[in-house]
């Protein structure tokens, strides 16, 4: 699936590389330390949408994290373009389309808590529950609980689901903090 969609979408992502590199200094990717499956480190690829001496901490705990943003930053966030190149981490098997997001190296809350409930066992994913149930504007234990409830009822026609409500939500822009 990732690979007929890295097809699909090679022309947007190439206009993308475009407007990242025309608008802003530094790479066009951002490389981040992501904790994957059993709690292993992999690194998580998205198109740059913040400025090149952005602090590496989640953006809700940033005091003014639009100051930070690159001119095509925010659009490219609401819209969740800035997650394309994970389709070829997926092709990789670090990710998969559907699973828990992958915390960032240093969200130790919510690691401990989704080792705690078991949910570290999951490879991580491009979408999961908690991206179609308010993505960055739930709290650590809620998304642990939608992970936790994945974990449990995973199954095709629940991750068919979760990819049809993602597409949705994306084009909405919902649930995104900047």
């Amino acid at each position: 699936m990732s690979l007929l969609a890295l097809i699909v979408l090679g022309l947007p992502m190439v206009v993308v590389v475009l407007l990242v590199k025309l608008t802003s200094k530094g790479t066009i990717l951002y490389w981040s330390n992501r904790v994957g499956k059993n709690n292993i480190i992999f690194r998580m690829p998205k198109f740059r949408t913040m400025l090149v001496d952005t602090p590496a901490i989640a953006t809700h705990l940033m005091a003014d994290p639009d100051r930070f943003l690159t001119p095509i930053g925010k659009l490219l966030r609401r819209t969740s373009i800035d997650e394309l190149p994970q389709l070829w981490t997926i092709l990789k098997g670090d990710m998969t389309i559907v699973g828990p997001r992958p915390a960032l190296f240093n969200q130790d809350d919510l690691i401990a808590l989704r080792t705690e409930k078991g949910v570290h066992i999951l490879t991580p994913g491009l979408t999961g529950p908690a991206q179609i149930n308010g993505r960055d504007e739930l709290p650590i234990p809620v998304k642990v609980e939608f992970d936790e409830y994945y974990l449990k009822n995973r199954s095709f026609l629940f991750d068919l689901k979760i990819i049809i409500q993602t597409i949705f939500k994306a084009l909405k822009g919902d649930g995104v903090s900047h």
